[in-house]
């Protein structure tokens, strides 16, 4: 578990100079670039992810954006054989952008009810 809070935060860590650029086409580009590893279909293997990148967002050295974390953690799973999507949406009366990431249709890294708050805008 250790190493993969390490990878986590490292991930994290590589993220900083495309928010410095405010490079979001580029935030975009590295999580269509990320190539799906050998499958595994272990639940346990997906909870250790999302938890692991928990982890390394309480130990990041600043506040984590909902759409850093959602890169680091479709990254990983989909390093893992664990196909997810990264989706971004936006509230349709206040003016509020969040992302999430789900996997066969389900929210893994954040609670279910986002769906149902936000109309999305795009899956990554």
């Amino acid at each position: 578990m250790f190493l993969l809070i390490l990878r986590a935060y490292f991930s994290l860590l590589a993220l900083e100079p495309y928010f410095l650029r405010r490079d979001f086409a580029g935030l975009r580009n590295k999580v269509s670039g990320c190539t799906l590893g050998r499958s595994t279909t272990d639940a346990k293997t997906l909870e250790q992810l999302c938890m692991a990148v928990d982890c390394a967002c309480i130990w990041y050295w600043k506040q984590v954006l909902c759409l850093q974390r959602s890169i680091v953690t479709v990254c990983l799973l989909k390093r893992h054989g664990i196909d997810a999507c990264m989706v971004i949406g936006a509230h349709p009366v206040l003016f509020r952008v969040h992302a999430w990431v789900e996997s066969a249709g389900r929210v893994v890294n954040d609670k279910p009810s986002v769906k149902e708050i936000y109309a999305v805008l795009d899956y990554c």
